[in-house]
């Protein structure tokens, strides 16, 4: 019997993923497509303080190179329940390669975080991805970019 492409059984986190999925169809069927960014990060801030559910707003992820010199930074839309990571965007095309590089980009600052959610707020349906690390960063960097 062929195996579902995609089902993701027994896993830890999955009922926490249920439920942020869960908020985040809540934003969108109240808010609707159209607006910016913000907005959207600003309903889902309120409705992960409604659920009681632990999270961190935008947290810092310094990027560094190999001597521990800080070149810069970025910031996930969340970090839940010291879990999950969510990223958020507003836009009218689908999640892109850049999209899902991004997010790759937090698990490796964030590697105690086994799973993330990417959403997309700005179509007429919610999209979500629900996404997983590469077995191993670097090798994911050397077949994405063509490092060594």
């Amino acid at each position: 019997m062929a195996k579902s492409r995609g089902v993701i059984q027994g896993q830890p986190w999955l009922p926490l993923t249920y439920k942020l999925i869960g908020l985040g169809m809540e934003v969108h069927n109240e808010l609707g497509p159209g607006h910016r960014e913000a907005t959207y990060h600003d309903a889902m801030a309120a409705k992960l303080k409604t659920a009681d559910m632990p999270f961190e707003d935008e947290p810092y992820l310094p990027i560094m190179l190999e001597d521990g010199q800080v070149v810069g930074g970025n910031s996930p839309d969340f970090v839940v329940d010291e879990t999950a990571v969510v990223e958020l965007k507003a836009r009218p095309h689908g999640m892109t390669g850049d999209d899902q590089a991004q997010v790759i980009g937090y698990f490796a600052a964030l590697p105690n975080c086994p799973v993330a959610l990417f959403f997309n707020f700005g179509r007429p349906r919610l999209e979500y991805h629900r996404l997983l690390p590469p077995k191993t960063i670097p090798a994911y960097q050397r077949q994405k970019w063509g490092k060594k």
